[in-house]
């Protein structure tokens, strides 16, 4: 069962986010799907708030790019690491295109039932996508560095 939800999840960024495939999401998610953390912080959303999302943040980013980095799978939930490279080619929440390339990092869990995403969590970095678009300042705890450290 896990590892077919991780297949599942890869399957949806594959598919929705990296070839914007939007009948995926009916064929993935469940009709009364509810997803936590994907657009404000404090808003819930479903399939009715979701797909103009989806329309909105590709048509602004046409080349997004997602790469799953880790997956860890337990009963049935899924949770994905994610990186996301893409171009600011469009209008974003009224931000018209800078043409700068973006690179954000998120973390999605998925609640599935019978095949199907019930249920979503996400936490991405938004504030970094608006700090790279030139739409708010950069502000910085520690001074930025070159590379990426890993353990």
């Amino acid at each position: 069962m896990a590892q077919e939800n991780s297949a599942l999840i890869r399957r949806w960024f594959e598919e929705l986010w990296n070839q914007g495939r939007m009948e995926a999401i009916d064929e993935m998610a469940s009709p009364s799907v509810i997803g936590h953390g994907q657009v404000q912080h404090d808003t819930d959303i479903g399939l009715k708030e979701f797909k103009p999302f989806v329309v909105s943040l590709r048509s602004a980013f046409p080349d997004m790019k997602v790469v799953i980095d880790h997956t860890i799978e337990q009963g049935d939930r899924v949770v994905a690491r994610w990186t996301a490279t893409m171009t600011h080619k469009g209008d974003f929440l009224g931000f018209a295109s800078s043409g700068k390339k973006v690179t954000i990092t998120g973390t999605t869990i998925q609640r599935i039932s019978h095949g199907k995403i019930v249920e979503g969590w996400d936490n991405w970095d938004q504030l970094g996508l608006l700090v790279q678009i030139g739409a708010v300042p950069a502000a910085h705890f520690v001074a930025p560095t070159a590379e990426r450290r890993s353990a």
